[in-house]
């Protein structure tokens, strides 16, 4: 039998803070590999591939699915972070994903794109 990863509730409140936003602040540490000033990329803990890396942006966005039409630009900016992170990395291909909402196993509420690369990734991924 297959295993099911099931992602948080999302919080009551939608500005609640989470692990990201303090990572943002530089509340606590985080192996940054990529600043500016709307966001940053950061190695994540768990990787789930050779390369596993996440940005986010540093305005509190819970998920994808709450962003506003006022986010719009920010939204294209973290696009476009995400092609310059992998090359930084020395990454030739990478798949960009997004999680969003519990069924989708988000597990922090403040919107973050994985990067995941270094390796051949198989399809479907679950």
């Amino acid at each position: 039998m297959a295993h099911k990863e099931v992602g948080l509730d999302p919080p009551k409140d939608p500005n609640e803070d989470t692990i990201f936003g303090k990572i943002a602040r530089k509340e606590i540490p985080a192996d940054i590999i990529y600043e500016d000033d709307l966001c940053l990329a950061f190695r994540d803990i768990n990787p789930q591939a050779p390369f596993h890396a996440l940005v986010i942006p540093k305005k509190h966005i819970s998920q994808l699915s709450t962003a506003k039409p006022e986010d719009q630009s920010l939204l294209g900016h973290l696009m476009l972070v995400v092609p310059k992170v992998a090359k930084q990395q020395g990454l030739a291909s990478f798949r960009l994903v997004v999680n969003d909402g519990k069924d989708a196993c988000q597990s922090v509420y403040h919107l973050h794109l994985h990067i995941l690369g270094g390796r051949t990734l198989g399809w479907p991924p679950g």
